[in-house]
């Protein structure tokens, strides 16, 4: 890993784990041995005993290494930030290892490998996810994974008019639509009968959830690609971005995704 040395390390942990936060205090008490500053976001700063921190999501920007301590669902809270270019080191503490795949015995191999430039650094692609409702501000999320346009509980399948770079491919009758990253080929995508596609590749996925046509199956299409769909239903049917963030869609909402010009950047060895 090359750039400039690191001087400040976000610390975040899984605040539900009494593991994670003991292993937490750990890599504080390491890294002020080491003369390089811990910086914990806000609401791993109340179980580390820090008397001040930084917002989950505005953490990477300020310093120039995260540390996570947690399972993929803390990773990717992280993630859905404000990058700024800054390289994440994942340490397992959780049930899914997928993201997070370093285990905690690894930690402090890891930290001080990343200390000395001796680690690699594998980017992935990211999405901007938008809600566009007419006559409102646009709601807009960065996911990792994956943008899932699915029908609410007990609701009849979708109607789905999806255009690619403004040119009509298909109106989906599905129970709903998934748009992935190759992170996210190996997740919801996959189970949905999608291809597992390689990180480096940068491709975005696009998978119909039960559709009504068997020939219906998955696209892969370029990093460049937009993707718009618009939905049409006499119900309310949801949005969810990487799990963690959900909104209802109404008919006639508008679903844009594109690739995020900022990428994440994971610590490997």
């Amino acid at each position: 890993m090359d750039g400039p040395s690191i001087r400040r390390v976000g610390v975040v942990v899984k605040t539900t784990s009494s593991e994670a936060i003991e292993l937490g205090r750990r890599l504080v008490t390491e890294l002020e041995r080491l003369e390089v500053e811990p910086v914990p976001d806000s609401t791993s700063a109340r179980v580390l005993d820090s008397s001040n921190g930084i917002p989950r999501t505005e953490l990477a920007a300020a310093v120039d290494l995260v540390v996570v301590l947690g399972g993929d669902g803390t990773l990717l809270s992280v993630v859905r930030g404000d990058l700024g270019g800054t390289p994440i080191l994942g340490i397992n503490m959780g049930t899914l290892g997928f993201l997070t795949e370093h285990p905690q015995e690894k930690l402090f191999h890891m930290l001080h490998a990343a200390l000395d430039g001796a680690v690699t650094v594998e980017e992935r692609l990211r999405l901007d996810v938008s809600v566009l409702t007419p006559g409102r501000e646009p709601i807009t999320r960065t996911a990792l994974n994956d943008a899932v346009v699915n029908k609410s509980a007990l609701a009849r399948m979708l109607e789905l008019s999806v255009h690619i770079d403004d040119e009509f491919v298909s109106r989906y009758k599905a129970d709903g639509l998934i748009v992935a990253t190759p992170t996210g080929s190996t997740g919801y995508a996959m189970a949905a009968g999608g291809p597992i596609v390689p990180p480096e590749l940068k491709n975005m996925l696009l998978i119909p959830l039960a559709p009504h046509l068997s020939l219906e199956r998955a696209i892969v299409l370029s990093k460049g690609s937009m993707v718009r769909v618009k939905v049409h239903t006499d119900h309310t049917a949801i949005l969810t971005v990487d799990g963690q963030f959900q909104v209802e869609l109404a008919d006639g909402d508008w679903v844009q995704v594109v690739a995020s010009p900022c990428v994440g950047r994971f610590i490997r060895l």
